[in-house]
Protein backbone atom coordinates (compact mmCIF):
# COMPACT_ATOMS: atom_id res chain seq x y z
CA UNK A 1 0.00 0.00 0.00
CA UNK A 2 1.32 3.17 -0.68
CA UNK A 3 2.17 6.22 1.75
CA UNK A 4 -0.31 9.40 1.26
CA UNK A 5 1.88 12.66 1.32
CA UNK A 6 -0.63 14.46 3.47
CA UNK A 7 2.10 16.36 5.78
CA UNK A 8 3.41 17.01 2.19
CA UNK A 9 -0.60 18.57 0.35
CA UNK A 10 -0.72 19.91 4.27
CA UNK A 11 2.43 22.56 4.19
CA UNK A 12 1.38 23.76 0.58
CA UNK A 13 -1.68 24.62 1.71
CA UNK A 14 -0.36 26.44 4.73
CA UNK A 15 2.11 28.29 1.91
CA UNK A 16 -0.54 29.12 -0.31
CA UNK A 17 -2.21 30.50 2.74
CA UNK A 18 0.52 32.60 4.02
CA UNK A 19 1.00 33.97 0.76
CA UNK A 20 -2.26 34.90 0.58
CA UNK A 21 -2.71 36.71 3.56
CA UNK A 22 0.64 38.44 2.51
CA UNK A 23 -0.93 39.53 -0.63
CA UNK A 24 -4.05 40.97 1.21
CA UNK A 25 -2.30 43.00 3.51
CA UNK A 26 -0.11 44.32 1.09
CA UNK A 27 -3.22 45.51 -0.97
CA UNK A 28 -4.50 46.87 2.23
CA UNK A 29 -1.11 48.82 3.01
CA UNK A 30 -1.49 50.18 -0.48
CA UNK A 31 -4.85 51.23 -0.01
CA UNK A 32 -4.70 52.75 3.31
CA UNK A 33 -1.38 54.95 1.64
CA UNK A 34 -3.05 55.92 -1.48
CA UNK A 35 -6.18 56.77 -0.10
CA UNK A 36 -4.80 59.94 2.19
CA UNK A 37 -3.06 61.46 -0.77
CA UNK A 38 -6.09 61.51 -2.72
CA UNK A 39 -7.95 63.30 0.06
CA UNK A 40 -5.19 65.50 0.41
CA UNK A 41 -5.39 66.87 -2.92
CA UNK A 42 -8.98 67.47 -3.12
CA UNK A 43 -9.04 69.31 0.14
CA UNK A 44 -6.20 71.85 -1.28
CA UNK A 45 -8.05 72.08 -4.21
CA UNK A 46 -11.01 73.11 -2.79
CA UNK A 47 -9.05 76.16 -0.48
CA UNK A 48 -7.69 77.10 -3.70
CA UNK A 49 -10.64 77.74 -5.61
CA UNK A 50 -13.54 79.29 -3.76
Amino acid sequence: MAKSHYSFKKREKELARKQKQEQKRQRRIDKNTTKPEDDSHESQDAVENP
